[in-house]
């Protein structure tokens, strides 16, 4: 599995979303996702561990996880193609609301 592969599952986003936030433990992560069991919670974990995107250190009983800046270098540099494309559709927008928009002048009539 690669890490698109990875992150196109919603509960492994879930999962990223939460560690962007900071270090969790397991159960922390268990816990915001209870619709699934712990193994599943595990499971997805372990994936995502196997691509780079997430490290795990032990404290004492538990494990702690975190992201790995350097496994979002791949999905980054994919994006980094579309931003340009992004950028000249955003000005454009910009652009066709501020031509659009009432002005306050128009409001007073």
């Amino acid at each position: 599995m690669d890490v698109f592969e990875a992150v196109a599952e919603p509960n492994r986003r879930a999962l990223l979303d939460a560690l962007a936030q900071g270090e969790r433990s397991a159960g922390e992560l268990v816990a915001l996702l209870p619709r699934l069991t712990q193994p599943a919670v595990s499971r997805h974990l372990r994936v995502l561990r196997e691509v780079g995107l997430v490290e795990v250190r032990p404290d004492a009983q538990r494990r702690i996880y975190a992201l790995r800046a350097d496994g979002l270098v791949e999905i980054d540099e994919w994006i980094g193609r579309y931003r340009r494309y992004w950028a000249r559709h955003l000005d454009a927008l910009e652009h066709h609301l501020a031509t659009t928009q009432p002005t306050p002048e128009d409001s007073r009539e």
